[in-house]
């Protein structure tokens, strides 16, 4: 699909690579114009201003430097990604220190090219309404899954409806928490989180409901519990698939009256909160082979929500690996082209949490500005290889999961949940595809 209203200009001095990537860039954008020399580029960019230009940086004349320099002196102001042979990546840093937003490496990569026309032109074009509240900074969401997810948030947050947070570990459950909460009618109210899985099961039913003093032994005075703290505002418990059966009547009372009894008290008390839970257990399995009440079950996915791995957004992955970058003491890094082909070939099965800790990493072991293959985990850096070995044209592999999502959901009789279970990708992903799929036909 074309970003509306879009332009692009392309600066090369090479008449096949003009034409190859003008080609390439007329089937994402509306206006592509062509310039052979830096002194033609700057012609026309004082007759009209681009989304975004595509530099060569070695030309006869003026050149790639020479363009931005004048660029600069004249306020011209527009994105300007240069692209240079791997051997001239010296260029690269310098074009950047002149003003330049970012780079490509020849051969070009298109999966990294299109990522460059996202962020840089699609950024202010806006294709449907958003459908959400505007997200704070620094919290990165750009696939159209994320914004379904979103919605269904924005949507919860006006209520006062217990809310089920579900997805795989790291795909950042606890900060779509944190929207709801920011989202609803009572944002100034506490927001309060409790991991389940860092509480041994002798301390739970403290830690949920509090303790009278003497309730047990050290308990020398009396203590609130979450319920209490969160009281007028919102309670997070995470991992809720980790509750044990004998503490599950007790969280679906509280959740039923609204009221509490404190460990060894004899008085009930009441507590208003919204309750928004995440697990990253298939609940209903967990149900059907006995771990988990099927009312309570019920009583917390009031307002389900699936949150899709981070494999299933890969539009996301740089995003995020450059915002990591802008943390205290990692600005000024850049990654290197080849650096960027692993990021994006790995799977990341810890999701977001993985990436992170993936480029803190690379933070530290990069002496110079430039991240490289070597300073990414082994696991991360020997996806650039494997992604290399089996490349395939695009349509063909959309061709490839069509057929295997219509060959899952025939044998499973259209129950489409299972057939995401067999497929191995999240129930929103195939719905998404199955969308698209309508839409084509």
């Amino acid at each position: 699909m074309k970003i509306p209203d879009s332009s692009v200009l392309v600066v090369d001095d090479d008449a096949n690579h003009l034409a190859m990537l003008a080609a390439v860039l007329r089937e994402h954008v509306d206006t592509v114009q062509t310039a052979d020399s830096a002194e033609r580029a700057l012609t026309l960019l004082e007759q009209d201003r681009p989304d975004l230009i595509l530099l060569d940086m070695r030309m006869p004349g003026m050149g790639g430097l020479g363009f931005l320099g004048e660029a600069s002196q004249k306020n011209l102001t527009v994105p300007v990604v240069v692209v240079t042979a791997f051997a001239e990546v010296e260029d690269a840093v310098e074009a950047m220190k002149l003003g330049a937003s970012d780079y490509l490496s020849k051969p070009i990569d298109l999966v990294l090219l299109e990522e460059l026309l996202d962020r840089y032109v699609r950024k202010d074009s806006v294709v449907t309404a958003p459908t959400h509240p505007p997200l704070p900074s620094g919290i990165i969401f750009r696939s159209p899954l994320m914004e379904q997810v979103l919605a269904e948030v924005a949507a919860a947050a006006g209520s006062l409806a217990p809310v089920l947070l579900v997805g795989e570990s790291g795909v950042g459950k606890e900060v779509l928490a944190e929207l709801l909460h920011r989202w609803s009618d009572r944002p100034e109210g506490p927001m309060v989180s409790l991991n389940m899985t860092a509480l041994p099961e002798t301390l739970m039913e403290s830690e949920l409901f509090g303790h009278e003093k003497g309730a047990f032994t050290g308990a020398e005075r009396s203590r609130r519990g979450h319920f209490e703290e969160a009281s007028g505002g919102t309670l997070f418990l995470d991992e809720i698939g980790e509750l044990p059966l004998d503490m599950q009547p007790k969280l679906l009372r509280a959740l039923e009256t609204g009221r509490i009894r404190r460990l060894g008290g004899n008085e009930e008390i009441s507590v208003d909160l919204r309750l928004v839970s995440a697990t990253n257990r298939d609940v209903e399995k967990e149900v059907s082979e006995g771990r988990f009440r099927m009312d309570l079950y019920y009583r917390l996915a009031v307002f389900a929500v699936e949150i899709p791995p981070l494999r299933e957004r890969p539009e996301e992955i740089l995003p995020l690996a450059r915002a990591y970058l802008e943390a205290p003491g990692e600005k000024g890094k850049h990654f290197s082209q080849a650096a960027q082909h692993c990021l994006h070939a790995y799977p990341w099965p810890g999701n977001v949490r993985e990436l992170h800790n993936s480029i803190q990493r690379a933070a530290i072991l990069a002496a110079g500005e430039w991240i490289l293959p070597e300073h990414l985990p082994p696991a991360v850096r020997g996806s650039g290889g494997r992604a290399a070995s089996r490349e395939q044209e695009p349509r063909a592999l959309a061709e490839i999961e069509k057929e295997a999502i219509l060959k899952a959901l025939k044998r499973c009789e259209g129950n489409r949940t299972q057939a995401a279970r067999e497929l191995g990708i999240s129930r929103r992903k195939l719905l998404y595809r199955l969308k698209e799929y309508e839409a084509e036909e």
